[in-house]
């Protein structure tokens, strides 16, 4: 692998040239884990300089050993004697200046090794100095590099083990005391040559002190010249143009800054003619740029733009060029965000000369998009291939169409919905009147021309009130006639179907509508079909008491194409009929809910039959996706009923609740058909609420003796719903029915915890999480209950043994759960809303649930404290560590001083050698000194930051975890 091995490297360089090499997969993890092994030893130190320093060493290696060597001075310079570092500077300059002329990789890993070694070595006042004296004038790149990542390693200092006062302390001395002197030495540079003044290093150096040095520094200086200079230099211009944004983004604040935009703003707009001559050039990248610095300049000074509407139009109109110039659409995104934010500024009040005069800019900006929603034409007579069989190109168009779409809606906000609504008219109208009589059944002349309004149509509908008068009374009645192309048709059903709103105000229009949906069910596209099932939901929704007479036909329409539509589509057809039938007369509810839905359970009965001796699963699909159509008939029909009469959709709900049960019972094996089936019952008590009392001891015997069976977490799922419903103090709920519900609950906590005692936790996450949620909703209804009973010590073991988990989704919901337990050992606990007394305070806590929270915790705090910080150390997901450290607050609220021993307990099991000498002792006396005071929301912080520390330090688990493996859970009962 080298032409001459440096003495003690060879294992290293083996294991590199494994990972390199066509091997056996079990060969590289070897050499992956010697290596993680290697790069956290002490003996990595010197290597990593032996392997930079040998003539013989490949560039991959030497690359290696420049990473390895930042691991260790941002982890590990613990490992060092504190008189040794000003050595390791001394060889570390050494190293830079034998490559400052490259491989660029290891440079610049250099470079972050001695900014890192800086921000910790605390009596290296002259920094900079010292750095330019080692390189030398002639090192530029360098120089530069090295003044890049400074500012950028500063920055990012949280992931160096340093306290905030002495982070504080050295970002001044580092970058705050420095900044003047680093402007005059990027002038002086800049000034030297003109190769000096188009370097890219240059431009990203500058960019990267933005951070310190004020961008009206830099705008006053020469540097500015360089940067507007390096916009017409290839070499330089990506560099020049994030450099001249990161300015534009520092000027903000307008106000501040007046006189540095008047510098930029002329220097801006004098590459205005840069737009046109690009555009025709064919340069993509170089257009972008140009339109970058056009929209964030206008995002930057919006607010400048509102204020003095005609000295910035030329800004404005630029990104507007930008935007009309774009043939490719690949810069046009660019400017999106712009004009949002001049959306935003433009429709207050106290702007509105700006509205009135920017509204003919907003009126070609619905002109450019329009026309840029235009499909392509294809260049053969291939229709069906627009894109010429690029399919990430045809779904990237598909989805920037949408993003156009938010565009025009900003529009309408500004110019108003009919003025952009009547462009859109226009456009259809002019199509109709060219290109209208030559269309045929088989042929549509430029129809690109025409979808792309229907599209624009589409995109605005949102924003169109019911009571529009002008447009949708001439625009509708042409869409019902458009040619039979299926993107036509697919768009022109999508179009109304945004309309319906409008529509449930005009019934005039609704039979041509509707009956052009309907007949787009017997397309030949699947799109088109799709299309229509997604308008009827959404005629049935908005257009019901019109619809309220029809609903026999429309229900013998839905069973005549229900068997030919895809399961989203069959959905959305249910889900239209269904609210047809919830503002039927109240004693026709129950006949028409069950005309509708007999056929459906006759067809899940009778795939459930088949499914039980199939050899697939795909009649057990079938069977899931009847039970969804139920539920969507539950969801649905909901119609008001007096809490003192029969409702008669629950008398429905009666007669198929056992079929439910029935299929549940047969198929206990099948996760997709218990999970619908538990879903049906929860949507019958979101749907009808107290309502379902006569369903309740049914729905209960099966819920329960269903998880039984079955070990699925969705019956924990439906009981939540019940439990909800049917708490103490909900109305008509007497107290022996929330009584009886708790007592069901019981029961399904207790074959949780059988579960969780026979199987281990990592093949229950799902389950875990469905009980944990329960829980928190337990906790809130029937704390009472609860925090008292036997279970409740066997549900906190649960959850300490729930942690040893690394999904995210069960941790999340056992950390809230004990954030919530562990908040009833305090006099305020977690609470719902609904529990606020007359005064808006939070109820007080008894003294009996705070001492029956902090006996428990006594008896498991250790076992919970270890599990947390293994967890927040080595294994929780990152969004976890938040709720985390906040189960160590809730302990540090309720039990200061144990809890503080279990935390010093825990740190002391760590792995020898993976914490720094006296780290805990200094971790430990901060502790204490804040819970003594009080001061519990800097332990946590001290907390967090050390699990942190660690994690970064130690980035998979070390060998020897020993006493922190975690135990199985076991309950007896």
């Amino acid at each position: 692998m080298v032409s001459q091995i440096p003495d003690g490297l060879e294992p290293v360089l083996a294991a590199l040239s494994t990972m390199q090499a066509n091997v056996e997969r079990a060969q590289k993890s070897q050499a992956h884990a010697y290596l993680e092994k290697f790069q956290k030893s002490p003996e990595a130190w010197t290597k990593t300089h032996s392997l930079l320093s040998s003539p013989g060493t490949i560039a991959e290696a030497k690359l290696f050993a420049a990473t390895t060597l930042k691991g260790k001075i941002t982890y590990d310079l613990d490992q060092l004697p504190r008189e040794s570092l000003p050595s390791l500077r001394d060889s570390i300059l050494a190293l830079l200046v034998s490559f400052r002329g490259g491989p660029r990789p290891v440079r610049t890993q250099l470079c972050v090794c001695l900014a890192n070694l800086a921000i910790q070595l605390f009596e290296w006042k002259n920094v900079l100095g010292q750095v330019g004296s080692a390189l030398g004038s002639s090192a530029g790149d360098c120089i530069l590099e090295f003044l890049k990542v400074l500012p950028e390693e500063v920055t990012e200092g949280r992931k160096i083990n340093l306290s905030e006062d002495e982070l504080t302390t050295r970002t001044k001395e580092l970058l705050e005391d420095n900044a003047a002197q680093v402007l005059g030495l990027l002038n002086q540079y800049a000034s030297s040559s003109a190769d000096a003044a188009s370097n890219p290093r240059l431009f990203e150096c500058i960019s990267s002190w933005l951070r310190e040095i004020p961008a009206a520094d830099v705008v006053n200086s020469s540097l500015f010249d360089a940067i507007i200079n390096g916009l017409s230099n290839d070499a330089s211009f990506d560099a020049a143009v994030d450099c001249m944004c990161a300015i534009l983004r520092d000027t903000r604040e307008v106000d501040e800054y007046v006189e540095v935009i008047q510098i930029i703003y002329p220097r801006i707009l004098s590459l205005r003619p840069r737009i046109a001559e690009l555009a025709g050039s064919g340069d993509l990248d170089t257009y972008k740029g140009i339109t970058r610095i056009f929209a964030e300049a206008g995002e930057a000074w919006v607010v400048m733009i509102a204020r003095l509407p005609t000295e910035f139009r030329g800004l404005v109109e630029s990104v507007l060029e930008c935007c009309g110039r774009d043939q490719d659409r690949d810069a046009i995104a660019l400017t999106f965000l712009f004009w949002y934010e001049l959306k935003q500024v433009i429709t207050l009040d106290k702007y509105k000369q700006a509205r009135i005069q920017y509204a003919d800019v907003f009126g070609k900006l619905v002109d450019v998009m329009i026309k840029h929603l235009e499909y392509p034409t294809p260049e053969g007579a291939n229709e069906a291939d627009l894109f010429d069989g690029d399919r990430e190109q045809e779904e990237k168009f598909r989805e920037f169409r949408h993003q156009m779409g938010d565009v025009l809606k900003d529009c309408c906000d500004v110019i108003t919905v009919t003025e952009c609504l009547g462009k859109a008219f226009n456009l259809i109208q002019k199509w109709v009147t060219t290109y209208g009589s030559q269309a045929t059944s088989t042929s549509v002349p430029h129809w690109q021309e025409l979808e792309a309004p229907l599209f624009s149509m589409r995109a605005m509908g949102g924003m169109v009130s019911p009571e529009e008068s002008v447009v949708l009374r001439q625009v509708i009645p042409l869409i019902v006639q458009i040619p039979d192309h299926e993107k036509l048709r697919f768009q022109a059903i999508m179009a109304l179907g945004r309309y319906t709103d409008w529509t449930a105000q005009h019934p005039e229009f609704l039979q041509p509508q509707l009956q052009f949906v309907i007949a787009g069910f017997s397309h030949t596209s699947k799109e088109v079909v799709r299309a229509a099932a997604l308008a009827f939901k959404f005629f049935g929704t908005d257009c019901r008491k019109l619809l309220e007479g029809s609903v026999t036909e429309l229900h013998n329409f839905y069973e005549s194409v229900l068997e030919n539509l895809p399961p989203d589509s069959q959905e959305e057809v249910t889900e239209g009929l269904a609210c047809i039938i919830s503002v039927q007369a109240l004693d026709k509810v129950y006949s028409t809910f069950k005309m509708c839905c007999d056929p459906v359970i006759k067809r899940m009965m009778a795939c459930a039959n088949q499914a039980r001796t199939a050899q697939d699963d795909g009649q057990k699909l079938a069977v899931t996706g009847y039970i969804q159509l139920l539920t969507v008939f539950v969801q649905n029909i909901q119609p008001y009923v007096s809490p003192h009469e029969e409702n008669p959709a629950v008398k429905y709900c009666q007669e198929i609740l056992p079929v439910l049960s029935t299929i549940a019972e047969n198929f206990t094996n099948s996760t997709p058909i218990l999970e619908r089936v538990c879903r049906c019952w929860r949507y019958m008590v979101l749907s009808y609420r107290t309502a379902v009392l006569p369903l309740l001891p049914t729905l209960a015997q099966q819920l329960a003796s269903g998880f039984e069976n079955s070990r699925q977490g969705c019956f924990l799922w439906a009981t939540d719903s019940v439990l909800r419903e049917f708490a103490i103090g909900a109305d008509y709920v007497d107290a022996s029915t929330s009584q009886a519900i708790y007592s069901f609950f019981e029961q399904q906590a207790l074959a949780f915890l059988r579960i969780m005692n026979d199987l281990p936790a990592e093949d229950l996450p799902d389950v875990i999480e469905d009980f944990f949620r329960l829980l928190i909703d337990a906790l809130i209804y029937y704390h009472q209950q609860l925090l008292v009973s036997p279970v409740c010590q066997h549900i906190l073991s649960a959850a300490v043994s729930a942690l040893t988990l690394q999904q995210e989704p069960p941790l999340i919901a056992a950390l809230h759960f004990l954030r919530d337990l562990l908040s009833y050992g305090t006099e305020h606990p977690n609470s719902s809303n609904f529990d606020r007394q007359d005064s808006g305070q939070a109820p007080r806590n008894s003294p009996q649930l705070q001492q029956a929270v902090k006996q428990m915790v006594v008896s498991q705090g250790e076992a919970l404290v270890q599990r947390v910080m293994t967890g927040m150390m080595f294994s929780f997901p990152r969004d976890c560590i938040q709720d985390a450290s906040g189960v160590l607050l809730s302990l540090f609220e309720i039990l200061p001083q144990q809890s503080t021993v279990w935390v010093k307990g825990t740190i002391s099991m760590l792995p020898t050698g993976s914490i720094r000498a006296g780290e805990m002792d200094r971790l430990m006396n901060a502790v204490g000194a804040k819970a003594d005071v009080g001061d519990l929301r800097k332990v946590r912080v001290l907390l967090q930051d050390f699990t942190t520390s660690y994690r970064r330090r130690n980035v998979a688990p070390r060998e020897g975890l020993g006493r922190l493996e975690a135990t199985r859970f076991r309950f007896n009962g």
